[in-house]
């Protein structure tokens, strides 16, 4: 029976509704999987940009616990508080993070690399790189691992993405 104006079929329309739904739905461009491997070389956490690393209070816990500092003294040294949310401390001058090194053979590490926060953990998977391929592009200027060794596949790049408020 078909549908005349007037008359409302709720079980008529769902599927039509839902129909709508699948045929507006727009995969992402990064479907097939995107390359990445880190280079160790540091550039994602260098300045001269001033930026944000936000960290949670478990994050500041398992930090401290990596440096053996206590909290406090963990928020003190490496912690600052923007609006409600908490961020580590950059380097004076270069903006670089606080937890950048240069090693002995002037390679950058990060001092805390076991117990990264998230946000560190999941670049360049961040939804501002993956809007789309022009601003992933954009990213691979800045980090040499991007578009480089094996394919990080869709699930694993949307969960990246997704654990991220950058």
């Amino acid at each position: 029976m078909p549908l005349t104006a007037g008359r409302f079929h709720p079980t008529r329309r769902e599927p039509i509704l839902w129909a709508m739904k699948i045929f507006a739905r727009k995969d992402p461009w990064y479907l097939g999987g995107l390359a990445f491997q880190c280079q160790q070389c540091g550039r994602c956490c260098e300045g001269p940009e001033e930026g944000y690393v936000w960290v949670t209070d478990e994050e500041i816990a398992a930090i401290a616990a990596h440096l053996g500092l206590t909290e406090a003294q963990m928020r003190r040294r490496y912690v600052r508080q923007v609006a409600r949310r908490y961020s580590l401390v950059e380097q004076k001058g270069s903006r670089d993070c606080i937890f950048l090194q240069t090693d002995s053979s002037g390679r950058r590490r990060c001092r805390i690399y076991p117990v990264r926060p998230v946000q560190c953990r999941t670049w360049p998977f961040w939804p501002s790189n993956l809007s789309d391929p022009d601003t992933w592009a954009e990213a691979g200027r800045r980090c040499r691992g991007i578009n480089c060794g094996e394919l990080v596949d869709y699930n694993e790049v949307e969960a990246r993405r997704r654990a991220t408020d950058e």
